[in-house]
């Protein structure tokens, strides 16, 4: 049996909404993909990009405190997320649109 996302460190309720959504369905799943490619698939599905959320994200995987992040690791993490929003997230395709692509009803 696997385990649920919200069992790792610091991810709760809303998290795993969240990896559900990028069809992310465990724990097990999440630290296969690893932060940045699981990050970047919610990102994909409408999710709106946070940085905060991203390094929560990081440190999770790393069961480390979520705010544990600092100095010269925080800038190198920054860059890392500023990367992923620019390849995954499409500012002009919010999440309600790219749920009714999902289902057919707009034209893909």
């Amino acid at each position: 049996m696997s385990a649920p996302v919200s069992s790792i460190r610091n991810l709760g309720p809303a998290y795993e909404v969240s990896c559900k959504a990028a069809g992310i369905h465990s724990a097990e799943e999440l630290r296969d993909l690893g932060a940045d490619e699981a990050y970047g698939r919610m990102l994909k599905t409408g999710l709106r990009p946070h940085f905060i959320g991203y390094y929560v994200l990081v440190m999770a995987l790393q069961n480390r405190p979520w705010n544990d992040c600092k100095g010269e690791e925080k800038k190198a993490l920054r860059k890392r997320f500023d990367a992923i929003k620019a390849s995954s997230f499409d500012a002009g395709l919010d999440a309600f649109e790219q749920m009714m692509d999902q289902i057919g009803v707009r034209p893909g």
